[in-house]
């Protein structure tokens, strides 16, 4: 599990420093992309984005490459590179569109407009909005829930999610049972801890193996 956020809250994180590319810089990241998150696809623990402040183009793709985002009231979303002579190729121009739809990505890729925390919500890729200030502890809550349940199907249940969307539903529905993870969950005590528990009606002891 894992929390990703902007000190302050001004900001999750602007993007580009365009007067320093402008300049000449150029801007190197590693194999795994900004924050060692977008472009990385190997990644079966959930991570979640505390948004306090702009999100502007990669630090718009960073808040989308997270399983989940939760803003504040102040949060403003845009992929604004169309201004200044530049594509999100990031990951932005591809999750956007996966996360929510076509007509509506293409309406804020295509006029680079900024987006609130409340339109955010209402197009699908902000889970909650909530007051400024509350960002961290809202997704510190949303943590704390996920880590009730078990581990083992946590794990099993964003690789299920991350590789079927790769394929067709059909393959999708036909593979998910060879999957690591899903196998790796099968095997676990956790998978006869879980039904035991709520037979016996007590919270389970989930050991994550």
């Amino acid at each position: 599990m894992a929390i990703i956020t902007g000190s302050g809250d001004k900001a999750f994180c602007a993007g580009n420093d365009l007067k320093w590319q402008a300049a000449g810089g150029q801007r190197g990241w590693g194999v795994s992309g900004f924050a060692g998150l977008d472009l990385r696809f190997d990644c079966d623990k959930p991570i979640i984005a505390a948004v306090k402040g702009v999100a502007m183009g990669g630090g718009f793709e960073i808040a989308l490459a997270c399983d989940l985002v939760i803003a504040s009231e102040n949060a403003t979303f845009a992929l604004p590179e169309p201004r200044v002579g530049l594509a999100a190729l990031a990951g932005g121009l591809h999750r956007l569109p996966r996360q929510i739809g076509l007509k509506r990505a293409m309406g804020m890729i295509l006029t680079a407009r900024h987006v609130s925390a409340r339109e955010g919500y209402e197009l699908g890729f902000v889970n909650e909005v909530v007051p400024q200030g509350q960002a961290l502890a809202a997704a510190e809550r949303w943590a704390e829930t996920i880590c009730g349940n078990s581990p083992m199907s946590i794990r099993a249940s964003k690789q299920t999610i991350t590789r079927g969307l790769e394929v067709s539903l059909q393959q999708a529905i036909a593979e998910q049972r060879d999957y690591p993870a899903v196998q790796a969950m099968i095997g676990s005590q956790d998978f006869i801890e879980g039904p035991k528990a709520f037979s016996e009606k007590r919270k389970p002891h989930w050991v994550g193996k």
